[in-house]
């Protein structure tokens, strides 16, 4: 391909091929074939078209990135990929990131929708630093696998997988990092060229079930990783989403900005909000949504952070509330006569600071 939008035109249209339909912003792999199933697959394979991608290359582009997000960008090395965030001078995530550094750049991963501006923004502080960021999204696919049968249908590309979540490992075939597991089963992300994943495609199906990009991101709700979208931007403090808990803050790194405000709400007393895993009997809730309990239901509790419709009649959600609000009365969606929220169990114990 000459150029990045006939690189992305050309992957659009042979997903179509495949049977994919997409959504009405034609961004975002909906489901494939006649009919929309928003059931999560044991084992699939799920084109991540709604994620952006920015690459920072230069002489001190570890070192200017390590100065403006919440974790360790000088000490990653190459077989390794780290959460971060991106946070206003008050403390609140305006982004979360999914970080790896190859031989050549340091790359972001977040929604496509937040790439333009974020990078934009970061931009406006590269000033004298040798750093330069660019979009490179249009240049690479992304994939997203999941499931026990999704390690041996990659091993014809990758014959030694990441042991552990947030590994990471990179040959002639791309990048492929492992992310959190969910439901028990692991989860990689294949970053390569468009003519690789063209030709991986059909094989990669035979073993896995083709979905949407739903399903990858009804499995980060299911893994207790949260995601900021438009609707949340400048919300949540990290911990308010759990970031430290699943490795997104490095507290012993230097400044960046909020820093201050995160690191007091780390060490000040026990943290009053958190997020939770929720069920909820409605297939349309929207991040930013907000919630309300019944003790007190003059003023909300708490906002949804993500959801996504779990094909039976529910919507998974990660929920930012009140940790009093949640231990105590019932909690409600948009009002409190609205659908209860029906509390899950997260895959990791949401503990105090130390």
């Amino acid at each position: 391909m000459t150029d990045s939008t006939s690189a992305r035109t050309a992957w659009h249209t042979f997903l179509e091929q495949q049977g994919a339909r997409f959504d009405a912003s034609a961004q975002e792999v909906s489901h494939f074939g006649a009919v929309a199933d928003t059931a999560l697959p044991d084992h699939f394979v799920a084109p991540l078209t709604d994620v952006g991608l920015i690459s920072l290359t230069g002489d001190d582009a570890a070192s200017f990135l390590h100065n403006q997000i919440t974790n360790d960008v000088e000490k990653l090395d190459l077989a390794t990929a780290r959460l971060a965030g991106y946070c206003t001078p008050k403390g609140r995530l305006l982004a979360t990131f999914l970080m790896w550094k190859d031989a050549g750049q340091i790359v972001l991963e977040l929604p496509h929708a937040l790439q333009p501006a974020i990078q934009k923004r970061l931009q406006m502080f590269v000033l004298r630093a040798k750093a330069k960021l660019a979009d490179i999204g249009e240049q690479r696919v992304v994939l997203g696998l999941a499931g026990n049968t999704a390690a041996e249908a990659l091993q014809q590309w990758f014959p030694q997988l990441p042991a552990q979540p947030y590994g990471k490992t990179d040959n002639d075939n791309g990048t492929l990092v492992r992310v959190a597991d969910s439901r028990r089963s692991p989860r990689y992300q294949w970053i390569t060229t468009l003519e690789q994943a063209m030709a991986a495609w059909p094989v990669l199906t035979q073993k896995l079930s083709a979905s949407g990009a739903h399903a990858w991101r009804l499995g980060d709700i299911y893994a207790g990783v949260p995601t900021i979208t438009q609707p949340t931007q400048e919300q949540f403090v990290p911990q308010m989403i759990n970031f430290e808990l699943i490795g997104g803050v490095n507290f012993k790194k230097g400044c960046y900005p909020g820093q201050e405000i995160v690191a007091r709400s780390q060490y000040l007393g026990k943290l009053k909000r958190r997020s939770v895993l929720a069920l909820v009997a409605s297939g349309q809730v929207q991040p930013g949504a907000e919630v309300f309990s019944s003790e007190d239901p003059g003023q909300p509790c708490g906002m949804v952070v993500n959801a996504e419709p779990d094909g039976a009649g529910n919507s998974a959600c990660l929920v930012e509330i009140k940790l009093a609000a949640s231990e105590s009365g019932s909690i409600h969606l948009g009002a409190v006569d609205g659908p209860a929220l029906q509390l899950q169990t997260l895959p990791y114990e949401l503990t105090d600071p130390q």
